[in-house]
């Protein structure tokens, strides 16, 4: 059984001796504390002191740690310490468990004014990288497409469609019941108020209007962005974690083009067609809560729409899905390509990578409206 912690000690000539022995090990970590206190007590005045570590039996990080945390706290005291009889495997224990004290650096007083616009600073700057960043990546993405079309052995064909299939079938249900409760909502609030116009009918006007132009393209982006935006990059995130996206470098493959062009492709694909599901649903929702709140029939609420709305309208909306879809698709890339190798990097690039697409979604929205108020469309 290894016997407890202990010290003797013994005066010279010229020097105090302490004698260690037992067991100086982390599980008797409050004998040594205080076996230390006592030590260094016991070495005030005087110049030179002795370490003896014979008598150890066992010597683990903590206790090395502790025997050269005593040694340099006795020389700043002005005691020269010395180690006498250890083993070669106390030595490399004790030089590798050196005690170092980390001085604490002046605080220094920032002025509140100078950092706000020292952070300002910093977004504009990471603003501008990210825009070059994505533009770059924008171009390597058509040199790899185009390079397809020139050779289209190389288009993967069968990864675009189960990437279709997971972006725009398997989301159809969920895209489908928000814009669903959308429409029904809006309907709702547009006749509440009209009737003290005396003219609940023009909300069928509002439904369609807003949710063909505005409503149903720019919720349904924001739903793909928050759910299969940031899949891709969990996805891209976790291959170059894992070394994958080296390895196809290794075998001669360009990742952009294996990993990036198909799903690319399919969000471009996915998002018109996700659209034009989510018209049909908010219109319904419109139709059945018009019916049920404010009396209109749905043959009225038809023949009205049919009048209220145009061709134009609904063109309007399914226009920006590809355009968002390419805008979430790089985003979402560029974000999992930015990976470290730890978990932390991940979930910070996925968290990023779904704010800056919904951002990013909401500004092409508003761009294509001043786009189409400014040409009459």
């Amino acid at each position: 059984m290894p016997q407890a912690p202990r010290f003797s000690s013994s005066r010279t000539a010229d020097a105090l001796r302490f004698s260690l022995a037992g067991s100086w090990t982390i599980d008797a970590a409050q004998i040594l504390e205080a076996n230390i206190a006592s030590l260094v007590a016991q070495a005030q005045g005087w110049r030179r002191a002795i370490f003896d570590l014979s008598g150890l039996e066992r010597l683990d990080t903590s206790g090395a740690w502790l025997i050269d945390r005593t040694r340099q706290n006795l020389k700043t005291k002005g005691v020269e310490t010395r180690l006498e009889h250890v083993r070669p495997e106390y030595e490399i224990l004790l030089a590798e468990a050196h005690y170092r004290a980390f001085p604490q650096l002046p605080r220094r007083h920032k002025h509140l004014a100078f950092e706000i616009a020292a952070d300002v600073g910093e977004s504009i700057v990471a603003t501008g990288r990210d825009i070059f960043n994505a533009t770059a990546f924008l171009g390597e993405v058509v040199t790899c497409f185009l390079k397809t079309l020139i050779a289209p052995a190389r288009f993967r064909g069968t990864s675009v469609i189960f990437h279709l299939e997971n972006f725009a079938f398997r989301s159809m249900p969920i895209i489908a019941l928000i814009n669903f409760l959308v429409g029904g909502i809006v309907a709702q609030r547009g006749i509440y108020l009209l009737q003290r116009f005396g003219a609940p009918t023009y909300a069928v006007d509002l439904v369609g209007i807003l949710v063909l132009r505005e409503l149903s393209p720019m919720l349904t982006a924001i739903m793909i962005a928050g759910r299969s935006g940031s899949a891709i990059t969990a996805e891209l995130g976790s291959m170059k974690m894992r070394e994958e996206v080296d390895a196809l470098h290794v075998m001669g493959l360009r990742p952009v083009e294996v990993l990036v062009v198909p799903r690319l492709l399919a969000l471009i694909l996915s998002l018109p067609i996700l659209t034009i599901v989510a018209d049909s649903a908010a219109l319904f929702g419109g139709l059945l809560v018009a019916w049920g709140y404010g009396g209109i029939s749905p043959e009225s609420f038809m023949n009205r729409l049919q009048n209220a709305v145009e061709t134009s309208d609904f063109w309007v909306g399914v226009v920006k899905g590809p355009f968002m879809g390419l805008v979430i698709g790089l985003i979402a890339a560029t974000e999992g390509f930015a990976v470290a190798g730890s978990a932390e990097s991940l979930g910070r690039q996925v968290t990023a990578s779904v704010v800056k697409a919904i951002f990013m979604v909401i500004v092409v929205d508003g761009i294509f409206s001043l786009f189409f108020t400014s040409i009459h469309f």
